[in-house]
């Protein structure tokens, strides 16, 4: 089975991504190499951070590696946080000081209808110091006013998919792991690997 370093140390990225992955590739990530530091994120978009992530982590291992870079975008907010979604309540930001920050800056809008937002997810594949394929996946929704379920992480308490009436803290992982964005973006990756015979 094919291996793919996933460039991050976070747990629930690789979780979701061997998830969808399983039975085609033997998924790692950067866990267990903390002598790797984490590049700086300056990109402006969630495509030049991924592709930052992806060549830094090429330089430490021969083989294929994706990085994921994704955010909520929020229209109520014009845009934000996006990429400042993992620090959007400061540099070293939890998961719940980020959603706390998110619903006061979200006070003004009480309307389901003034809180249409969308997650963004771009996986860059690279080797060898070279980007190799970049899958970008958006899901639509609606965020909530209070947190509902405790499942995902990141903003998933707070955002509803269109078609759906629970959050992604409440639905299962089956279902978020065929609608969510880093699903999409996976599938385009999958789509992309069939076509191009990547094993070889």
């Amino acid at each position: 089975m094919q291996t793919l370093v996933v460039a991050t140390k976070n747990a629930h990225k690789t979780q979701e991504i061997r998830a969808v992955l399983a039975g085609r590739f033997e998924v790692h990530d950067l866990c267990a190499h903390p002598e790797i530091p984490a590049p700086e994120e300056t990109g402006k978009t969630f495509s030049e951070n991924a592709v930052l992530k992806a060549l830094a982590a090429s330089i430490h291992f021969p083989g294929w590696i994706l990085a994921d870079d994704s955010g909520l975008s929020v229209d109520a907010l014009h845009g934000a946080p996006g990429v400042f979604s993992a620090r959007y309540a400061g540099a070293n930001a939890t998961d719940a000081e980020n959603r706390a920050h998110l619903l006061r800056e979200l006070t003004p809008f009480p309307e389901p209808a003034q809180r249409r937002a969308r997650f963004h997810c771009v996986l860059a594949l690279a080797r060898a110091g070279e980007v190799r394929g970049i899958f970008p996946g958006t899901v639509e929704g609606v965020l909530l006013g209070v947190e509902q379920g405790e499942e995902g992480f990141g903003y998933d308490p707070l955002f509803v998919p269109d078609g759906y009436s629970e959050s992604f803290g409440i639905l299962p992982a089956e279902v978020k792991n065929v609608i969510s964005h880093r699903a999409r973006a996976l599938a385009a990756f999958q789509q992309w690997v069939g076509v191009q015979q990547f094993l070889e």
